[in-house]
């Protein structure tokens, strides 16, 4: 009885956004496939366009010349599947970059201003829970260095597209100005430092993943978006039921801690002030709003 209790107890853990679990179905192939789309891209998508295509494809005849071809979907829970099988298929506004290892994807319901999902492509290990991924030190060795990679590039797209907001950027660039006006050389080192975004990166893993297939969170810090719509959304990225991909790998005893703890159901507590809002999501919700602004203006 206690081993079927603890399987109801994750099915309802997993359940962090049931209403967002949708099937993925592979585009058909367009007139544009095999060709230079970098037009296409935004300017976080050329930020992280980093993808190992082929230098070159064979030229397709046109796209109404094929006959009609069957769509290929990965279902439900498996939704994030057709990305690692076919991320060639996407649009850069889904697929921001891809090579035999791995794929980064902007989540289709991010739950902060920028909010990445880096899928791994390893057949033995997609379909395993993080947990027993992440065991492999080989394995998360490379997925901690792929972390590494994306924390920059979200940091720069945060000064990118926060930081004439920010009151530690303006000091920065106002001494740059300063000694460029005088005619003196920029020293680096004497300037102020501005504002280190990078610390505004989390990333990690759900200790009971909605989606099938692995994948690890990459997000700015400010779970500022409109699909942050419930408890269970936020709790999920601001209490130890997100566990940091720095953190592994785990204890037995951590495993099982993280694992039983009801995370999603504690007082929802800021992220940035510490104030314990209960179960008032509305209230949590308008002050996020608040501290927002603050945040940018730091």
């Amino acid at each position: 009885m206690a081993a079927k209790a603890s399987k109801q107890d994750d099915t309802a853990q997993d359940k962090t956004s049931g209403e967002e679990i949708s099937s993925t179905t592979i585009p058909p192939p367009t007139p544009n496939k095999g060709k230079d789309t970098s037009q296409q891209h935004n300017a976080f998508t050329e930020l992280l366009s980093h993808s190992k295509k082929p230098s070159s494809q064979p030229t397709e005849s046109p796209i109404d010349s094929h006959p009609p071809q069957a769509l290929t979907t990965f279902s439900g829970r498996s939704g994030l599947g057709a990305y690692t099988h076919a991320p060639e298929s996407f649009p850069p506004s889904r697929v921001i970059s891809y090579d035999e290892s791995y794929v980064t994807i902007n989540d289709l319901y991010p739950k902060s201003s920028i909010h990445l999902l880096l899928l791994p492509r390893d057949s033995k290990k997609q379909l395993l829970h993080p947990f027993a991924a992440l065991q492999d030190p080989a394995f998360l060795a490379s997925i901690q260095q792929e972390v590494r990679k994306l924390r920059l590039l979200v940091a720069k797209e945060l000064q990118r597209r926060f930081g004439k907001f920010s009151a530690q950027e303006r000091k920065r660039e106002e001494a740059m100005e300063k000694a460029l006006d005088a005619g003196e050389d920029v020293d680096e080192a004497t300037l102020p430092k501005g504002r280190g975004w990078s610390k505004d990166v989390i990333a990690g893993v759900h200790t009971h993943p909605s989606m099938s297939h692995l994948h690890i969170h990459v997000l700015s810090i400010d779970r500022h978006s409109e699909c942050m719509r419930h408890r269970k959304h936020y709790n999920s990225f601001a209490t130890p039921f997100l566990v940091d991909v720095d953190d592994f790998p785990l204890s037995k005893q951590e495993e099982v801690r993280r694992r039983k703890e009801r995370w999603l159901d504690e007082g929802m507590v800021c992220w940035r002030c510490k104030r314990n809002f209960g179960n008032r999501f509305g209230k949590l919700k308008e002050h996020l709003e608040g501290e927002f602004e603050e945040w940018k203006r730091e």
